[in-house]
């Protein structure tokens, strides 16, 4: 997978909006292989560990989708 920006990843994964992300990463809240994150960083996230006060970030997780009629 390529590389896309760790803000944006975090918005994928449900954790916070971008904004908010780039906030929380500002914060030094998030962590990426065990070393504090910075604005704009390139992550792939199906390589790299990211946590988030300490509590690692699902990604690429299946999701199931189910429609009610």
């Amino acid at each position: 997978m390529p590389e896309e920006r760790l803000q944006k990843v975090l918005a994928a994964a449900g954790v916070a909006s971008r904004r908010a992300s780039e906030a929380m990463i500002l914060a030094g809240r998030v962590r990426v292989d065990g070393r504090v994150a910075t604005i704009g960083e390139q992550v792939d996230p199906k390589s790299v560990r990211i946590e988030v006060d300490g509590q690692p970030v699902g990604i690429g997780a299946r999701r199931a989708y189910v429609a009610l009629h």
